[in-house]
């Protein structure tokens, strides 16, 4: 029997994001330009103003963001969050937060995405390191990926080659992503279903089972690839 899912619905992760204020060589302030492989994300605009500029093998855009404002964008497209104003967004992902939890290839030179090694020390961040030297290695990786998304930006052909280098870089981590989605947003839908089922059936025995759960950040300012997070563990 399938039990209930305990996540958020659907099998979706949210966290809270205050983008960079950060301004970068060409001026402008935000995140880190990067790739979901698998993962939709919606953006809901809690505060500020700003933008997000995506380019996909379609072209190049930027969307307008303002309070109310929801964006989405599906695996495939680069984006890069811009703050004009104090941007601050919450964040919908699918798979139970992957993108947060491996699903993100930045756009870093090709030299680097094609050593995993190379990447690794090129993007991490030091957990356990005092704020300052968070903030300098969140801030250089930054940098970094905005050096390959300009080429990419003005060389578009080169999305193929980027797709293959990121595909190869997350190849290793694919099963887990797979256990992640199989008792995740698999195991949400699975669960639906069975309920359905039981009420065709005239079963209604799920209904006395219902929960009710609430949760704080479980971690607040985490430096993260567009900006601040505030973060949940159990969703």
């Amino acid at each position: 029997m399938v039990t209930a899912f305990e996540g958020l619905p659907g099998g979706i992760a949210v966290s809270h994001l205050c983008v960079y204020d950060w301004p970068a060589a060409d001026g402008v302030s935000g995140g880190t330009p990067h790739m979901h492989l698998t993962c939709s994300e919606a953006y809901v605009v809690t505060g500020g103003r700003g933008s997000v500029q995506t380019l996909t093998t379609s072209g190049y855009e930027v969307t307008p963001l303002v309070p109310g404002t929801v964006a989405r964008f599906t695996p495939g497209t680069v984006h890069r969050l811009v703050s004009e104003d104090e941007l601050r967004i919450t964040v919908l992902m699918q798979n139970s937060g992957l993108p947060e939890a491996g699903d993100a290839v930045l756009t870093l030179p090709p030299e680097y995405l094609a050593d995993p090694r190379m990447y690794a020390a090129a993007t991490a961040v030091p957990a356990d390191a005092p704020e300052a030297e968070r903030e300098r290695a969140a801030r250089a990786r930054r940098d970094l990926a905005l050096e390959g998304y300009r080429v990419l930006r003005e060389a578009p052909e080169g999305l193929a080659d980027f797709h293959r280098a990121a595909a190869a870089l997350v190849r290793p981590r694919l099963a887990e992503w797979r256990e992640r989605w199989r008792k995740g947003a698999a195991a949400a839908a699975a669960a639906t279903g069975e309920q359905l089922d039981r009420l065709e059936q005239g079963d209604l025995s799920h209904l006395a089972d219902a929960v009710v759960r609430s949760e704080q950040p479980s971690e607040h300012g985490r430096f993260g690839m567009c900006g601040r997070l505030d973060v949940y563990k159990g969703v």
